[in-house]
This record gives C-alpha cells, sequence and structure tokens, in this order.
C-alpha cells in the first residue's frame, strides 16, 4: 500500500515572508492611519499618509527581504565552495567527517562508514552540504521569492486599513481602521495557521493582540503630538 504522507517544510520560505509582509502592511499603515487620525489631521492628510507609507512600506520590505535573504544565498554558496575544496584535496577525512556525523545520530561505526561512502559514491557534495551544513532544496535561501512574497502580501495587507480609512466617514475613521485592521490581523492568523499546520486559535490571537498593542501605541502618539502641536 502507498504511503501517502505530505510535509508543509517546502512551504517555510514563502509563507514566513507571506505572513510578515502581510502582518507589516496591516500594522504598519493601520498604524499609520490612526496616528495620524488621531492627531485630527484632515481626511486628505489622513489619506496621503496612509497610500505614502503603503507604498513606501511595500517597497521597503521588497527591498530589506531581497537583500538579507541575498545575504544568506552568499553564505551558502561560500560554503558550498568550501565544501567543494574540501571534497578534492583531502576526500578522506571529508569521509571520516560524515561518517562521525552518522555515528553521531545513533548509527554504529560499521554502519554509518558504510552509509556515508555509499552516500559518497552517489553524491558527496549532496550529502556534505545536507548533513553536515543543514541546507536543504525546502530551506535554501530564495531572494527574487522572498521579495515579491513580502512586497505583495504588504500592499495586500496595508491596502485594507487604507480602503477602511477611504469609506469610513471623518467621525468614525479610527474607530473603523481599528476594527478593519483587526479583523485583517484575525484572518492573517488563521491563514498562516492553516497553511503552516498549527492552531488557528492561538495564531489568530497572537497576531492580533501585538497589532492591536502596536496601533493602540501609534493612536496615543499620535494624540498626544496633535494636542501639542
Amino acid at each position: 500500500m502507498e504511503h501517502d504522507e505530505h510535509h508543509r517544510t517546502e512551504r517555510i520560505g514563502w509563507l514566513r515572508a507571506t505572513i510578515l509582509g502581510a502582518n507589516d502592511g496591516i500594522v504598519s499603515t493601520a498604524g499609520l492611519i490612526v496616528g495620524v487620525a488621531a492627531a485630527d489631521a484632515s481626511r486628505s492628510a489622513v489619506l496621503t499618509a496612509g497610500a505614502a507609507g503603503l507604498v513606501a512600506g511595500a517597497l521597503s520590505m521588497a527591498v530589506g527581504e531581497y537583500v538579507s535573504v541575498s545575504s544568506q544565498r552568499d553564505t551558502e554558496l561560500a560554503d558550498l565552495a568550501t565544501e567543494r575544496r574540501a571534497l578534492q584535496v583531502d576526500p578522506d577525512s571529508e569521509l571520516l567527517e560524515l561518517t562521525n556525523i552518522y555515528r553521531g545520530r545513533g548509527l554504529d561505526r560499521e554502519l554509518a562508514g558504510a552509509v556515508a561512502r555509499q552516500l559518497t559514491a552517489h553524491d558527496a557534495l549532496g550529502a556534505h552540504v545536507r548533513d553536515e551544513l543543514g541546507i536543504t532544496a525546502e530551506a535554501a535561501a530564495r531572494p527574487v521569492q522572498a521579495a515579491v512574497s513580502s512586497a505583495f502580501s504588504f500592499t495586500i495587507g496595508g491596502a485594507m486599513p487604507l480602503l477602511a480609512a477611504i469609506a469610513a466617514p471623518s467621525g468614525a475613521r479610527l474607530v473603523v481602521v481599528a476594527i478593519a485592521a483587526i479583523i485583517a490581523l484575525l484572518l492573517l492568523g488563521a491563514f498562516g495557521a492553516t497553511v503552516g499546520g498549527a492552531s488557528r486559535r492561538t495564531a489568530a490571537v497572537r497576531i492580533t493582540v501585538l497589532g492591536a498593542a502596536a496601533m493602540a501605541a501609534s493612536a496615543a502618539i499620535g494624540a498626544a503630538v496633535g494636542t501639542v502641536v
């Protein structure tokens, strides 16, 4: 009977970038809007601040993710080059290193040696990359994917409180934006947990409480600064 087993680790890269981008888009855009609105700014000022924050945030997320993940990728490539040279210069030591790795995972000396020799004969570099460096195809750094995922998800997340600000009447703009952002955070937490196979309730509560706290702080600062100015 065929054993059909699905794992979620291949989703780690894009899921992390997507959740981070969407969460940042919701919280930062909503926080900016409620902060400006709490300062009794005009409708045009509030919407301008929200739109500018949305565009700037999306671009910043894309650049930041690309640069940081590219740095990770550079490190991975440097380690790959090091392993490739070591296999050419001193293959016996590399074989012993691989054997000791498998012994450390519970295999006896004879079996560990046999496994190391067979994997080395099949794909020496691949065995060291996977078992020594811990680099797998699923977890490998992908700068472009991370940048695009973050920017797109930031835009989608940030658009929700901005649209709420556009639709809301002036007197209730702060409340409407806050409610829209909280709903968006709840949905985002549930989505991330569903895709990642975690508890939807825990994820939704965690992301919503922290996001609401950030928005409350923004509103308090906006109100204080608006009063002073």
